[in-house]
Protein backbone atom coordinates (compact mmCIF):
# COMPACT_ATOMS: atom_id res chain seq x y z
CA UNK A 1 0.00 0.00 0.00
CA UNK A 2 1.35 3.44 -0.94
CA UNK A 3 2.25 5.78 1.89
CA UNK A 4 -0.57 8.21 2.70
CA UNK A 5 0.44 11.86 2.89
CA UNK A 6 -1.03 13.29 6.11
CA UNK A 7 1.03 16.47 6.29
CA UNK A 8 -1.08 19.53 7.21
CA UNK A 9 -2.33 21.62 4.30
CA UNK A 10 -3.54 25.23 4.50
CA UNK A 11 -7.23 25.73 5.17
CA UNK A 12 -7.49 27.81 1.98
CA UNK A 13 -7.33 24.60 -0.04
CA UNK A 14 -10.84 23.17 -0.39
CA UNK A 15 -11.94 24.85 2.88
CA UNK A 16 -15.63 23.88 2.95
CA UNK A 17 -15.15 20.17 2.43
CA UNK A 18 -12.16 19.86 4.75
CA UNK A 19 -13.62 22.00 7.53
CA UNK A 20 -16.82 19.98 7.43
CA UNK A 21 -14.88 16.73 7.47
CA UNK A 22 -12.83 17.94 10.43
CA UNK A 23 -15.85 18.97 12.49
CA UNK A 24 -17.81 15.81 11.69
CA UNK A 25 -14.82 13.66 12.60
CA UNK A 26 -14.26 15.46 15.91
CA UNK A 27 -17.97 15.31 16.80
CA UNK A 28 -17.99 11.57 16.12
CA UNK A 29 -14.82 11.16 18.16
CA UNK A 30 -16.38 12.88 21.17
CA UNK A 31 -19.47 10.71 20.75
CA UNK A 32 -17.37 7.55 20.60
CA UNK A 33 -15.54 8.48 23.81
CA UNK A 34 -18.88 9.04 25.55
CA UNK A 35 -20.10 5.62 24.39
CA UNK A 36 -17.06 3.85 25.81
CA UNK A 37 -17.24 5.73 29.11
CA UNK A 38 -20.88 4.74 29.59
CA UNK A 39 -20.18 1.08 28.73
CA UNK A 40 -18.21 0.73 31.96
CA UNK A 41 -15.92 -2.01 30.64
CA UNK A 42 -12.65 -0.08 30.52
CA UNK A 43 -11.57 3.13 28.83
CA UNK A 44 -9.00 4.14 26.25
CA UNK A 45 -5.74 5.43 27.85
CA UNK A 46 -6.42 9.19 27.93
CA UNK A 47 -9.97 8.61 29.13
CA UNK A 48 -8.63 6.53 32.02
CA UNK A 49 -6.66 9.59 33.06
CA UNK A 50 -9.64 11.93 32.52
CA UNK A 51 -11.94 9.75 34.61
CA UNK A 52 -9.36 9.50 37.37
CA UNK A 53 -8.94 13.27 37.52
CA UNK A 54 -12.73 13.75 37.35
CA UNK A 55 -13.21 11.66 40.48
CA UNK A 56 -10.97 14.04 42.44
CA UNK A 57 -12.22 17.37 41.09
CA UNK A 58 -15.96 17.20 40.50
CA UNK A 59 -15.53 18.66 37.01
CA UNK A 60 -17.28 17.06 34.04
CA UNK A 61 -15.58 14.44 31.90
CA UNK A 62 -15.54 16.76 28.89
CA UNK A 63 -14.06 19.64 30.89
CA UNK A 64 -11.28 17.42 32.19
CA UNK A 65 -10.64 16.13 28.67
CA UNK A 66 -10.26 19.70 27.43
CA UNK A 67 -7.99 20.73 30.30
CA UNK A 68 -5.74 17.72 29.70
CA UNK A 69 -5.54 18.72 26.03
CA UNK A 70 -4.44 22.23 27.02
CA UNK A 71 -1.72 20.83 29.30
CA UNK A 72 -0.54 18.57 26.49
CA UNK A 73 -0.41 21.58 24.14
CA UNK A 74 1.86 23.37 26.62
CA UNK A 75 4.24 20.42 26.29
CA UNK A 76 4.45 21.20 22.57
CA UNK A 77 6.38 24.41 23.30
CA UNK A 78 9.78 22.84 24.09
CA UNK A 79 9.19 20.35 21.26
CA UNK A 80 8.70 23.25 18.80
CA UNK A 81 5.44 21.84 17.53
CA UNK A 82 2.97 24.22 15.88
CA UNK A 83 -0.79 23.80 16.30
CA UNK A 84 -3.15 24.09 13.35
CA UNK A 85 -6.82 24.90 13.08
CA UNK A 86 -7.53 21.20 13.55
CA UNK A 87 -5.54 21.19 16.79
CA UNK A 88 -7.62 23.91 18.42
CA UNK A 89 -10.88 22.46 17.09
CA UNK A 90 -9.84 19.11 18.54
CA UNK A 91 -9.67 20.56 22.05
CA UNK A 92 -13.03 22.35 21.87
CA UNK A 93 -15.30 20.06 19.84
CA UNK A 94 -14.35 16.77 21.48
CA UNK A 95 -14.70 18.19 24.99
CA UNK A 96 -18.16 19.60 24.25
CA UNK A 97 -19.44 16.50 22.46
CA UNK A 98 -18.33 14.15 25.23
CA UNK A 99 -20.40 16.04 27.78
CA UNK A 100 -23.41 16.51 25.47
CA UNK A 101 -23.67 12.79 24.68
CA UNK A 102 -22.99 11.73 28.28
CA UNK A 103 -25.81 14.03 29.42
CA UNK A 104 -28.32 11.99 27.41
CA UNK A 105 -26.71 8.55 27.72
CA UNK A 106 -26.68 6.98 31.20
CA UNK A 107 -24.24 4.42 32.52
CA UNK A 108 -25.11 0.92 31.32
CA UNK A 109 -25.37 -2.07 33.66
CA UNK A 110 -26.84 -4.72 31.37
CA UNK A 111 -23.93 -6.68 29.88
CA UNK A 112 -25.48 -6.83 26.40
CA UNK A 113 -25.80 -3.04 26.24
CA UNK A 114 -22.34 -2.60 27.74
CA UNK A 115 -20.78 -4.77 25.04
CA UNK A 116 -22.79 -3.03 22.32
CA UNK A 117 -21.71 0.42 23.50
CA UNK A 118 -18.09 -0.64 23.85
CA UNK A 119 -17.88 -2.27 20.43
CA UNK A 120 -19.81 0.56 18.78
CA UNK A 121 -17.68 3.16 20.54
CA UNK A 122 -14.38 1.61 19.45
CA UNK A 123 -15.58 1.19 15.85
CA UNK A 124 -16.90 4.76 15.76
CA UNK A 125 -13.63 6.00 17.23
CA UNK A 126 -11.72 4.43 14.35
CA UNK A 127 -14.04 6.05 11.81
CA UNK A 128 -13.82 9.39 13.60
CA UNK A 129 -10.02 9.32 13.86
CA UNK A 130 -9.59 8.56 10.17
CA UNK A 131 -12.11 11.29 9.31
CA UNK A 132 -10.57 14.17 11.25
CA UNK A 133 -6.96 13.15 10.60
CA UNK A 134 -7.77 12.77 6.90
CA UNK A 135 -8.86 16.42 6.72
CA UNK A 136 -5.16 17.35 7.13
CA UNK A 137 -5.79 20.50 9.17
CA UNK A 138 -3.32 19.85 11.96
CA UNK A 139 -2.76 17.05 14.49
CA UNK A 140 -4.63 16.66 17.75
CA UNK A 141 -2.77 17.60 20.95
CA UNK A 142 -1.87 14.01 21.80
CA UNK A 143 -0.82 13.18 18.23
CA UNK A 144 1.46 16.22 18.17
CA UNK A 145 3.03 15.28 21.49
CA UNK A 146 3.76 11.81 20.15
CA UNK A 147 5.31 12.96 16.88
CA UNK A 148 7.17 15.80 18.59
CA UNK A 149 8.78 13.51 21.14
CA UNK A 150 9.67 11.02 18.44
CA UNK A 151 11.32 13.77 16.41
CA UNK A 152 13.29 15.19 19.34
CA UNK A 153 14.44 11.85 20.79
CA UNK A 154 14.95 9.83 17.62
CA UNK A 155 12.82 7.05 19.09
CA UNK A 156 10.20 5.32 16.96
CA UNK A 157 6.64 6.65 16.99
CA UNK A 158 5.45 3.24 18.17
CA UNK A 159 7.83 3.29 21.15
CA UNK A 160 6.93 6.86 22.08
CA UNK A 161 3.19 6.22 21.79
CA UNK A 162 3.44 3.08 23.91
CA UNK A 163 5.47 4.91 26.56
CA UNK A 164 3.02 7.81 26.71
CA UNK A 165 -0.06 5.60 26.90
CA UNK A 166 1.37 3.26 29.52
CA UNK A 167 2.25 6.29 31.64
CA UNK A 168 -1.19 7.85 31.15
CA UNK A 169 -3.00 4.61 32.00
CA UNK A 170 -0.84 4.10 35.09
CA UNK A 171 -1.53 7.58 36.46
CA UNK A 172 -5.21 7.37 35.58
CA UNK A 173 -5.58 3.95 37.22
CA UNK A 174 -3.94 5.18 40.42
CA UNK A 175 -6.42 8.08 40.45
CA UNK A 176 -9.37 5.70 40.09
CA UNK A 177 -9.84 5.53 36.32
CA UNK A 178 -11.43 2.39 34.85
CA UNK A 179 -9.10 -0.12 33.19
CA UNK A 180 -10.61 -3.26 31.68
CA UNK A 181 -11.35 -5.22 28.54
CA UNK A 182 -12.29 -1.99 26.78
CA UNK A 183 -8.77 -0.66 27.33
CA UNK A 184 -7.29 -3.75 25.71
CA UNK A 185 -9.82 -3.79 22.85
CA UNK A 186 -9.10 -0.16 22.06
CA UNK A 187 -5.34 -0.72 22.06
CA UNK A 188 -5.65 -3.66 19.67
CA UNK A 189 -8.31 -2.30 17.33
CA UNK A 190 -7.82 1.44 16.87
CA UNK A 191 -4.59 1.26 14.87
CA UNK A 192 -5.78 -1.27 12.27
CA UNK A 193 -9.20 0.41 12.00
CA UNK A 194 -7.72 3.85 11.38
CA UNK A 195 -5.15 2.53 8.93
CA UNK A 196 -7.81 0.70 6.93
CA UNK A 197 -10.05 3.76 6.71
CA UNK A 198 -7.49 6.50 6.04
CA UNK A 199 -7.25 5.77 2.29
CA UNK A 200 -11.00 6.49 2.09
CA UNK A 201 -10.97 9.69 4.16
CA UNK A 202 -7.68 11.45 3.43
CA UNK A 203 -7.92 14.67 1.42
CA UNK A 204 -5.67 14.74 -1.64
CA UNK A 205 -4.74 17.34 -4.19
CA UNK A 206 -7.14 17.29 -7.15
Amino acid sequence: MAQIDLRPVRISRDPVRRSTQLLVGLALYGTSVAFVTRAGLGLEPWSVLAEGVMKHTGLTFGTITGLISVVVLLLWIPLRQRPGIGTIANVVVISVMVDVVRAFLPDQHDLVWQIALLAGGVLLNGVATATYVGARLGPGPRDGLMTGLAGRTGWSVRLVRTGIEVTVVGIGFLLGGTVGIGTVLYALAIGPLTQALLPLTTWRES
